[in-house]
């Protein structure tokens, strides 16, 4: 199921489109199961990217896939149709529902993760270290949620 509410459900499809309408090979679907999460309150930003320059920060690739998944029990993102290719994803438990990565002296106050649960020392993990490849076959992963304060 997608979840994709209101004005941000729009942008969403409108943000997808450039990586779907455009594509003539293989496409399957990307899909993640989130663990971890220490509540039940706020909500997912996810983002779907093959854009090593703006990962983990999707905001400067319009062709990023971008979700917002209210947080209720299990919680499972579905990227839907992608194109073949090396894609990484970057999430946040937007606990507050401010719709951003709440930091205390540069620390994180919410949770974030990482495809491949790629390791974090002193930052984010570099695009490579996050990435994954999309082929024919459709891909499934799980992503632990992590938090530091």
């Amino acid at each position: 199921m997608r979840h994709r509410p209101g004005r941000l459900g729009a942008l969403t499809l409108l943000l997808a489109a450039p990586l779907t309408l455009g594509a003539t090979g293989p496409q399957s679907d990307v899909i993640a199961s989130i663990t971890g999460l220490r509540s039940q309150k706020g909500q997912i930003l996810a983002c779907l990217t093959t854009d090593a320059r703006t990962f983990p920060n999707c905001d400067k690739d319009p062709q990023a896939r971008k979700l917002t998944v209210p947080v209720s029990g299990e919680v499972r993102l579905d990227f839907g149709r992608v194109p073949e290719g090396r894609y990484a994803i970057s999430l946040v438990h937007d606990e507050n529902g401010n719709g951003k990565l709440d930091t205390a002296l540069m620390i994180p106050r919410e949770g974030f993760g990482f495809s491949r649960d790629a390791p974090v020392r002193m930052g984010p993990p570099r695009f490579d270290k996050a990435a994954f490849d999309v082929g024919a076959e459709n891909t499934r992963m799980t992503i632990k949620m992590r938090y530091l304060l």
